[in-house]
């Protein structure tokens, strides 16, 4: 698709403003900001381009919609061709109580927006193909979003400001499944993944809804269904509507207990970084039987370039985790960013994950924008409310605090802390746990004072119930 020249500088041309009413849909909303406000109103169509070595690659289509009061840039020649949107597709399956992301794409560079209606009614901009008029649309299907020309690396993409570099610079794009969606066949295999349901998202960053302070509702999802095997992958569709300025971890609780029934049991909270972007954290405490219970998290780095690089919840000393689990989405196509899974274990305080800090490797793998991680235990307490951490991967300004707090549900204490295995009583199964790590320290250290010796002895004869 061909666009005119842009030949004027952005501060050299008028602004055009408007009102658009409000947007319907489940995220819906008027944005009533002044500035631009870059939506995805519709992910639209899918299409599928083969598989190499289990991995196959798929298109998601988008039409964005401006919502705010302003126009939005859509440039990408001329001495201003960097201020245009760039496009993110990822995919999520949620099975067994469980929303993990299972694909993502590079991003596709936006270019010539056009003036369509989707959204209401669009006020139409006298600068042609480079901006998005109030009111207005602008599709682009899934065969452009999936062109690998114009898909260009995240890693170049601050999504804290809009900022990138353009023209981008990448290498070669591998054949059929090179910087589109990649998904596992082992992720969508139906006798794998019995029951399970699919997510399609769009996230579209911007550097005037930056700007603005609206770049907090840029993504949408629709589900997606599973079909047959053709052409060595499986077939994809769209079904139902799409959800508006709802990212696909909503869907986790949008559709937790089947498709268009929520569940209650998930709570979704938003983490802010000081002077960056936004976390969502997800949370769910499924009860196993037999007095287990499984905490799931998700931890998804809606726009913050700081990223992130550990995750931790608080756990008395006295429980004891098991099963402790995490799941990441896998960066391709010549992205330097790794893929090794996160290290994780149990402090005196709490359950933890986290990944090499930023000196240690830039390109660790670091929870990154547009993309979201899992991690998961399970023991033997019911939940409470608590705080969890975010620790962030890069520095911030002189000041600026290294990691941001959520709440989330957490494990009970137990009431008596010379209960070593939190099982109610005090007995010799404690007694066995509190010898096997004599001199150490952690939950049979009872008395906190650095280390297991006969004092805490002394006080786990004093509370002996059985």
């Amino acid at each position: 698709m061909s666009k005119p020249i842009h030949i004027l500088s952005i501060a050299s041309l008028a602004i055009v403003t408007g009102v658009i009413s409000a947007l319907p849909g489940d995220g819906g909303g008027s944005s009533l900001v002044i500035g631009p406000d870059v939506i995805v109103g519709s992910v639209s169509d899918i299409a599928k381009y083969g598989t190499v070595s289990g991995v196959s690659a798929y298109a998601l289509g988008t039409t964005s919609c401006n919502i705010g009061d302003q126009i939005a840039w859509w440039i990408d020649t001329g001495a201003d061709d960097a201020h245009h949107p760039v496009i993110a597709q990822n995919i999520y399956r949620l099975k067994n109580g469980r929303m993990e992301q299972v694909g993502m794409s590079w991003v596709k560079h936006g270019f010539c927006a056009l003036d369509g209606s989707l959204c209401g009614t669009c006020n139409s901009d006298p600068y042609g193909c480079d901006a998005l008029g109030v009111g207005c649309s602008d599709p682009y299907g899934a065969s452009l979003n999936g062109s690998q020309s114009y898909l260009g690396p995240r890693s170049q993409i601050n999504a804290n400001t809009g900022v990138f570099p353009y023209p981008f610079s990448a290498p070669a794009a591998p054949a059929t499944v090179g910087r589109r969606i990649q998904v596992l066949m082992a992720d969508l295999d139906p006798a794998q993944n019995a029951g399970a349901f699919y997510f399609g998202e769009g996230h579209y960053i911007t550097i005037d809804d930056c700007n603005a302070g609206t770049d907090n509702n840029n993504g949408s999802f629709r589900r997606i269904t599973v079909g047959a095997i053709s052409s060595g992958s499986y077939t994809l569709s769209l079904t139902g509507g799409t959800y508006m300025q709802k990212y696909g971890i909503h869907a986790w609780k949008d559709h937790g207990l089947g498709i268009g029934i929520p569940d209650p049991s998930v709570t979704i909270a938003n983490a802010d970084v000081q002077g960056d972007g936004r976390f969502h954290v997800a949370s769910k405490v499924t009860s196993l039987g037999g007095g287990q219970y499984r905490y799931d998290y998700a931890v998804h780095n809606q726009n913050s370039d700081r990223c992130a690089r550990s995750f931790s919840v608080p756990v008395n000393p006295a429980v004891i985790a098991s099963e402790l689990y995490f799941h990441g989405v896998t960066h391709h196509s010549g992205e330097p960013f790794a893929t090794t899974a996160w290290s994780s274990g149990q402090s005196a305080v709490a359950v933890g994950w986290e990944t090499q800090s930023v000196t240690q490797n830039a390109n660790a793998n670091a929870i990154r924008w547009g993309t979201m991680f899992n991690f998961s235990f399970v023991c033997n307490r019911e939940p409470v409310s608590g705080t969890a951490s975010i620790g962030l991967f890069k520095a911030g300004a002189a000041g600026d605090p290294v990691s941001v707090s959520v709440t989330v549900p957490v494990p009970s204490s137990p009431a008596n802390p010379a209960d070593l295995d939190g099982n109610g009583v005090i007995d010799g199964a404690d007694l066995g746990a509190l010898f096997a790590n004599w001199g150490g320290t952690g939950a049979s250290d009872i008395n906190a004072d650095g280390i297991t010796d006969g004092e805490d002895l002394a006080v786990l004869l004093g509370n002996w119930t059985v």
